[in-house]
């Protein structure tokens, strides 16, 4: 039996597979949500100096977050 390591010799790129896209089977286009206030669980790189700064006002950090996105699409609609 071959001995494999208990750790990937390069971590940088076991890391990344993580974060690699996941394959979508073809479907039929989806139209717009019907319920636009469901949050979905995501998961993003952010600079840390980003994270910091939402966080220094406590609790409800990511939502600040979302607030100030939900800003910036409303300053820059796409229509």
């Amino acid at each position: 039996m071959a001995s494999t390591p208990r750790r990937p010799t390069n971590p940088m790129d076991a890391a990344e597979a993580l974060f690699k896209p996941a394959k979508k089977a073809a479907a039929a286009p989806v139209e717009k949500r019907a319920l636009p206030e469901v949050k979905e669980l995501v998961s993003i790189k952010l600079d840390s100096a980003v994270i910091e700064y939402f966080q220094e006002d406590g609790p409800g950090w990511q939502d600040r977050i979302n607030d100030a996105l939900r800003g910036v699409m409303a300053a820059n609609p796409r229509d």
